[in-house]
């Protein structure tokens, strides 16, 4: 295993820790909300913190951001000077499903190197499953070498969305009305970092979202194509980590969710 991605599954597995304790006692939980259905907890914050400390005693020229604290410089930093390295980091990726006692949420952490993600680790502390790749190395899940679905048929499909109406309440746009209507299912998790790893594991054939930030796609597209899938935005370019959209699948499921989404 590359030695950055090692002290990122130290990390990871140090936030489940924090995670998992906190889960025995959901009823002392101070939840405050950032917005409308976006919560975070004092759980989000102390694994946060966990995480970028691990990483910065042990990296302190690399920058960093994470979703609660923001961007963070390298402590050695020069004025007018980006690391090459940024670690992007969701704590607890699900907090709705977390306060509610709903075992689906993760913790995500991805390195960055010059615009790239290079490395990536996605821990579900709820199943001790622990997703990680390396750019060129493959991914894995409990150190077993994943792949995504080898489907052929959109029509037989499982897909996890995240756009709206997905979760019921109002209408899919009909952007994506095919798209969610024409496979055999489609899913919203809540946890976006574990929708891409399912992709990557082949529990799900495909994945459409929108609205997400870099720490919701950083680690899990990473999974994806070191899975053997394909990842793009909405105009099969490679903008998912800033544009806020991403499609990915399998090749075939690919090309198919990207024709439904272009009719």
């Amino acid at each position: 295993m590359h030695p950055m991605l090692n002290t990122a599954v130290k990390a990871a597995r140090r936030a489940g820790a924090i995670i998992n304790r906190a889960s025995l006692d959901l009823d002392r939980l101070q939840v405050a909300r950032k917005g409308p259905n976006d919560y975070v907890t004092e759980v989000d914050r102390a694994s946060e913190e966990a995480i970028i400390e691990i990483l910065r005693t042990a990296y302190p020229a690399h920058a960093f951001l994470g979703e609660e604290s923001g961007a963070h410089q390298a402590l050695d930093a020069v004025d007018g000077v980006q690391p090459e390295f940024r670690w992007i980091i969701d704590p607890l990726d699900g907090t709705t499903n977390f306060i509610h006692g709903f075992p689906m949420y993760s913790v995500s952490i991805a390195l960055v190197h010059r615009g790239q993600v290079t490395q990536a680790v996605v821990y579900d502390p709820t199943r001790n499953e622990l997703f990680t790749a390396s750019r060129g190395g493959g991914a894995y899940m409990n150190d077993r070498r994943i792949r995504v679905s080898g489907l052929t048929h959109y029509g037989d499909a499982l897909v996890c969305a995240h756009v709206p109406g997905s979760a019921g309440g109002s209408a899919v746009p009909p952007r994506f009305a095919g798209l969610l209507t024409e496979c055999a299912s489609a899913r919203r998790i809540g946890s976006t970092v574990l929708d891409l790893a399912y992709v990557a594991s082949g529990r799900c054939d495909g994945f459409c979202g929108v609205n997400l930030k870099p720490w919701d796609v950083a680690a899990g597209s990473l999974l994806v194509l070191e899975a053997g899938g394909l990842v793009a935005d909405f105009g099969g370019e490679q903008s998912w980590l800033t544009s806020g959209e991403i499609l990915a699948a399998g090749p075939k499921v690919f090309a198919q969710m990207v024709s439904r989404l272009r009719i």
